[in-house]
């Protein structure tokens, strides 16, 4: 019946529709005459609409009787309108559209971005378009409109906005380059993606290129599992703009405006864009409260300078999720469905339902101490509530752009860009009371414990040493400066060159600070037994709020690259070949420890290099069927955590490089006049030197690092896309993708330690993973979607995702064998090869819809927009980890030991758009 269901939804009931003209055309540049390929072709108010193909070649079917506006657009190009008139069903319509270029503005971002072309670059990739993401969208963090891709695994995580997280081929955030407008966004340190940080950017985004595997881009990036490319919107050439009201589930509120100048004079554009959204959130205290803005401006200094400047922020805080639960603390019935789920495990864990957040507890409203970033002084976000989670954060990025043009062949494009952010996230220091579970208690946030303020406030006032347990700050403030320099050079009609530099530094403040008191007058780490800093007073050892405690440390990042492409290109044959080189150094400063001397430790690590080369070819055996092949090695540099300790500042001996190979192939075509067009590749990752390092204490209180070598991984697969364009009634897309992706050898840890007679001693464990599965990822995923236009103006989609081969995330330190430890010892472990927890299969049905509103204002035009999420309410697990420390039950990775996120039950999102 939810098969019968969804298709209902896929396929509502359309009336027959008779036979009509078609319009044939061709777009091409008005100056050289080349043909545009993959322009945007679409009949003014209605939903008939195509891309042209390798030619500039476009064909529109079933064209209705009567006067049309068609209209032609192209990234950095004017769009054309046109008058057509069809007749009767056997009748066809010619049009040859001409675009003039705007400056370097097509050209600019095509090179700066790395973008891949239709039938042109030789990888695999999925195009969404800025019209996918307004229809699917639904205000949720971008990561979530490129979940219809092959391969790729996007969750919302614990449910807090712009905590997503996002998974391609089975690798992570960290092994997967973001790059917004061509500038790479990982974070410098670890190569982690804050989605907070752009909450707004979905607004002002006009395309995202999800590029799967080693992808095009010639950046030094961690481009291993592929890399997601945000384009904003350029400076609009026609003076216009929109406004947009959305409201949604729990309190949710989105108001949106942007305005465009136009073009001034032929020179000038400026273009803004400010959002403002808050809401409770779905799950319990995920509120959220928002701000984002985007700006953009255009010089055309003359017909080969362009200057341009971007700027794009989110200043923010938002409630989070962060403490996965224990299957049955979100659903006992589910947890009993489980097959591997042992029923004594139900004594141990209560059930607290599917919006459980531990983050939070209540508090008596006569508590009315304040809260504190430095010296910024303020009032909780609620009277009755106190986050133990909360992440606040302003990271603006600014991008000052100049494209120069020097001959025909030849011309310069340089980025130039700053992005600075403060805030952090909190949580709890020192002693404070929990409150655990009773069962029929009236607020059942307590499950399996909670924090009781009530009670940490009453007994920090009590006090005479001060208070036992506060509230935090962890502090990360980031300052990051870089500049993108390319050359391209037209060498002869096929052969195109490209040279480049790379250049980025960052510092990064990393401490914490008092943020709640907590009823308390102030904090003493001294008498609470937790570090104090070798740079305090004696008078100082009380800190008060907005006061650094714990740590205080800073790391600097400087960063060089450089690279050489070439692209050829005559007639059906396209390729590419590319090397790049790199070189980073870390250093360290702790203003919190001295070192001997008296001073604050600095360590510096060498400059470390990297390199990579790739290359690719496709052959195009006919206008609609390419066939191409492209592989590469890498060698990526370590991550800071990896070569520093963050807690003394002990640098890793000899820090090794990972090193991937890759290969992949496949085909792409397009049959029926155009109506359908179908993609597949094969693909396979080979991860050797993986490496990781974990901290441990010595029993004489010393801290040494275990450097994990040999987490060897191989990925492989096939991936599918198809769109298939029925008629102008329907249409549908599908993507598909299978993978197979496990870890080839176990892992070697090796350090030095103390016996238990103080002497010092070289080990070396093994950690047992060797054919384990890679986890965090389904590695079975299908999406299908149907859309149906009943009448002009109305989209109706329905879209279903299934996911299957889920296998929990998990932590290698979880697995350690000590050869050492002979059987007959009491201590003795065995090695454990027991496969990680997979998780249920799940599918999720997902229900989008806009309406033109037929009316003539004035070329006003409303559009009003609806989603449903998950529209039957389905109950599934999207994040699973396997035997955790702190929810497992018996450790033999079944159901019972998988900590987890349920995913987000039903809700929606409506709006009404207003364009201008």
């Amino acid at each position: 019946m939810r098969f019968l269901a969804t298709m209902f939804l896929m396929l509502i009931a359309v009336s027959s529709f008779a036979m009509a003209g078609t319009v044939r055309g061709i777009a091409t540049d008005a100056e050289s005459g080349d043909p545009l390929i993959g322009a945007n072709v679409t009949l003014e108010g209605t939903i008939i609409g195509s891309t042209t193909d390798i030619d500039g070649v476009f064909f529109l079917k079933d064209v209705p009787e009567g006067t049309y506006t068609l209209v032609v657009s192209y990234l950095g190009y004017t769009q054309q309108r046109y008058q057509v008139t069809v007749g009767s069903a056997s009748s066809e319509v010619s049009v040859k559209a001409e675009l003039d270029a705007v400056a370097l503005v097509g050209k600019a971002v095509e090179v700066v971005s790395s973008r891949a072309r239709d039938r042109e670059t030789p990888v695999a990739f999925t195009n969404i378009a800025k019209a996918q993401i307004k229809n699917n969208l639904g205000s949720r963090d971008l990561p979530m409109v490129v979940n219809t891709s092959p391969s790729v695994y996007a969750t919302p995580s614990g449910g807090g906005a712009g905590d997503a997280r996002i998974n391609v081929r089975g690798f992570n955030q960290r092994n997967i380059a973001i790059m917004l407008n061509g500038v790479p966004v990982n974070d410098m340190e670890n190569g982690w993606v804050y989605w907070s940080n752009w909450d707004g950017v979905g607004d002002a985004t006009s395309s995202i290129q999800m590029q799967r595997g080693l992808s095009a881009v010639n950046l030094a990036t961690p481009s291993i599992g592929g890399t997601m490319n945000i384009l904003t919107d350029p400076t609009a050439n026609e003076r216009g703009g929109f406004a947009k009201q959305e409201f949604g589930n729990d309190g949710f509120l989105k108001s949106t405006v942007g305005l465009h100048t136009g073009l001034i004079d032929g020179k000038y554009a400026v273009s803004a864009v400010a959002v403002r959204k808050i809401g409770d959130g779905l799950v319990d205290q995920t509120w959220t409260d928002a701000w984002a803005y985007y700006f953009g401006a255009s010089y055309n200094v003359n017909s080969s300078n362009r200057v341009e400047l971007y700027a794009i922020g989110a200043p923010q805080r938002h409630g989070q999720n962060l403490y996965r639960q224990n299957i049955a603390v979100y659903d006992r019935e589910f947890a009993e469905d489980l097959d591997t789920y042992d029923p004594a495990a139900f004594e141990t864990y209560n059930e607290a339902g599917r919006r459980f957040n531990q983050n939070w507890a209540p508090v008596s409203t006569s508590y009315a101490g304040q809260q504190a970033v430095e010296d910024s002084r303020f009032d909780r976000q609620s009277d009755d509530v106190i986050m133990e989670r909360e992440n606040f954060y302003h990271k603006p990025q600014v991008n000052l752009n100049w494209y120069s043009r020097f001959t025909d062949k030849a011309s310069l494009y340089n980025v130039f860009y700053f992005s600075g952010g403060e805030g952090g996230g909190t949580g709890t220091y020192g002693s404070l009371v929990r409150q655990p579970f009773v069962q029929g208690q009236a607020w059942f946030a307590s499950a399996p414990w909670s924090w009781d303020w009530d009670a940490t406030i009453e007994r920090n006032a009590a006090s005479s040493e001060g208070s036992l347990g506060i509230l935090r700050n962890s502090r990360n403030n980031q300052y990051t400066w870089g500049a993108i320099s390319k050359f391209q050079y037209k060498m002869t009609d096929q052969l195109k060159t490209t040279v480049g530099i790379d250049w980025r530094t960052a510092e990064i403040e990393h401490y914490r600070e008092v943020r709640d008191l907590l009823g308390g007058s102030f904090f003493n780490p001294a008498l609470q037994g937790d570090p104090v800093s070798d740079f305090w007073s004696d008078a100082e050892m009380e800190r008060g709020l907005g006061d650094r405690i714990d740590y205080d440390f800073t790391n600097d990042v400087d960063w060089f690259g450089f690279f050489g492409q070439a692209e050829y290109q005559s007639g059906p044959l396209n390729a590419y070949g590319m090397a790049g080189f790199s070189t980073i150094k870390y250093t360290y400063t702790n203003d919190f420890t001295a070192d001997a001397n008296g001073n604050p430790i600095v360590t510096e690590s060498d400059n470390i290099g990297g390199y990579q080369f790739k290359a690719g070819a496709g052959y195009n055996i006919n206008p609609d069927f390419q066939v191409y092949a492209n592989g590469g090695v890498i060698s990526k540099v370590p991550i800071f955590d990896n070569v520093i300790d963050d807690f003394n500042g002990i640098l890793t001996t000899d820090p090794q490089n990972e090193q991937f190979l890759s290969f992949e192939a496949g085909v792409n075509t397009r049959t029926l006049d155009g109506q359908l067009t179908l993609k597949a590749n094969v693909y396979q990752t080979t991860w050797n030197d993986r490496s990781n390092t974990i901290g441990i204490n010595n029993p004489d209180g010393t801290r040494e690092i275990i450097a994990l070598r040999g987490l060897d991984a191989v990925h492989r697969g096939v991936e599918f896309e198809a769109a298939f364009q029925a008629n102008r009634f329907f249409r549908f897309d599908g993507a598909a993708s299978v993978g197979n992706w496990q870890h080839t050898d176990d892992a070697l840890g090796n350090y030095r330690t103390l016996d238990n007679d103080g002497n010092v001693i070289d080990k070396e464990d093994i950690y047992t993973i060797n054919d384990l599965k890679v986890g965090d990822a389904p590695q079975t995923q299908f999406a299908l979607a149907a859309s149906a236009f009943p009448m002009r103006g109305l989209m109706l989609q329905g879209l279903v995702r299934y996911y299957a081969n889920h296998y929990a995330d998990w932590d290698p330190t979880s697995r350690v064998f000590d050869s050492t430890i002979p059987e007959s010892s009491p201590d003795y472990r065995a090695p454990d090869y027991t496969q990680s927890w997979k998780a249920p299969n799940y599918n999720v049905v997902d229900f989008h819809a806009y309406y033109d509103l037929p009316l003539n204002m004035n070329n006003v035009k409303l559009r009003v927009v609806g989603h449903i999420f998950n529209v039957f309410d389905a109950t599934y697990i999207q994040d699973a980890l396997d035997n955790s420390r702190f929810n497992s039950f018996d450790g033999d990775h079944d159901a019972d030991d998988a900590e987890v996120y349920f995913g987000l039950p039903r809700y929606f999102n409506a709006g009404l758009e207003v364009n201008f």
